[in-house]
């Protein structure tokens, strides 16, 4: 059969415009958030639930950051975009990279307020919507079929919202949250192995050799299998722009989540005399933000002519990560 000219010209036409409509939609949906006012924006929730004026109860910040956070992933351009199967969003692995870098944080996040933050001591008994949030933020970030990962991370926020709900109102004690130094420890050891990978894998952007060091200082330690002495380390090349996105998720979620931090250990920190460093970390997760202007994420070597994107994403998570060693050290002291 003979397709006439009228029906090929129409075909084509079609096309055309679903394709500009699909790379319009793409980069539309590729645009991540901009970060949002953490103390504005707790002022603001708390205040729909409680007349109370003043200072906010101690939590609050945080509590009600989580809440905004998810909100965020799930409610933005395209809504939540790593677990699509249609165009455009099945094509966008940034932007479903950097949602999985805020995944990883949230789930950090959760865990230890579950554990920590909303406990006294180890016997205490656990708060019962934080302990039913802690499981859905760590549903599988992929899941389509039903029920979907938004389903399970909105159900997540609910629990989250439960809890600060009974927070903030004074005839609920049930709920607390504890502004300790040992609290906060926790915390920044988990952000501290985060950030550390995250470090590790920028730098293997362009390769390297990398010593054995997993059993050093430690005369008495072993492991399951024997290891090379000396092993060649490198992010393969179609993962680059994945770990670079995942960091700058990661990155994005914890400067709001420090921010809060600082609010509700506000105290704890001017005590300790270390504001200022938790501030200098912000400070150096917020280059992370920084606008991206080339079309791809480059992986030029360290020295080269062409830029290394990766190893600028490396420098300034590491320097975050030595601040908050820097930091949990200082809250060590008495």
């Amino acid at each position: 059969m003979t397709i006439s000219p009228q029906i090929k010209k129409i075909t084509m036409i079609v096309a055309a415009v679903f394709a500009a409509l699909m790379l319009m939609l793409s980069l539309y949906f590729s645009w991540a958030p901009a970060t949002f006012d953490v103390q504005q924006r707790a002022q603001a929730r708390v205040g729909q639930l409680t007349s109370v004026e003043g200072k906010l109860p101690t939590g609050a910040y945080t509590t009600s950051t989580i809440i905004e956070i998810t909100d965020t992933l799930l409610n933005k351009r395209g809504g939540y975009i790593r677990n699509d199967i249609m165009p455009p969003g099945v094509w966008l692995d940034n932007i479903g990279n950097w949602e999985y870098g805020v995944v990883i944080q949230l789930r950090d996040m959760s865990k230890v307020m579950r554990e920590s933050f909303s406990r006294s001591q180890s016997q205490s008994i656990e708060d019962v919507d934080l302990k039913e949030a802690e499981p859905l933020y760590s549903y599988n970030a992929s899941r389509w079929m039903y029920p979907s990962t938004e389903r399970r991370y909105a159900q997540a926020q609910l629990k989250v919202e439960a809890y600060l709900a009974r927070l903030v109102d004074p005839a609920q004690q049930q709920a607390q949250f504890y502004a300790r130094s040992d609290n906060l420890q926790s915390w920044l050891r988990t952000v501290e192995s985060r950030l550390g990978s995250l470090s590790q894998r920028l730098s293997a952007s362009v390769g390297k050799t990398r010593l054995n060091t997993d059993l050093a200082n430690d005369p008495t330690a072993s492991q399951a299998t024997s290891a090379p002495v000396e092993q060649v380390v490198k992010t393969p090349w179609l993962k680059i722009d994945d770990v670079f996105y995942e960091a700058r998720g990661a990155s994005w979620a914890l400067i709001h989540l420090l921010k809060a931090v600082e609010q509700d250990f506000g105290d704890l920190l001017d005590k300790k005399r270390a504001r200022v460093s938790l501030q200098q970390i912000i400070r150096e997760l917020e280059e992370t933000q920084q606008t991206v202007y080339s079309p791809m994420i480059l992986n030029g070597s360290g020295f080269g002519t062409v830029a290394n994107h990766s190893l600028v994403m490396a420098n300034y998570i590491s320097r975050a990560n030595a601040a908050m060693i820097d930091l949990r050290r200082l809250l060590e002291q008495g």
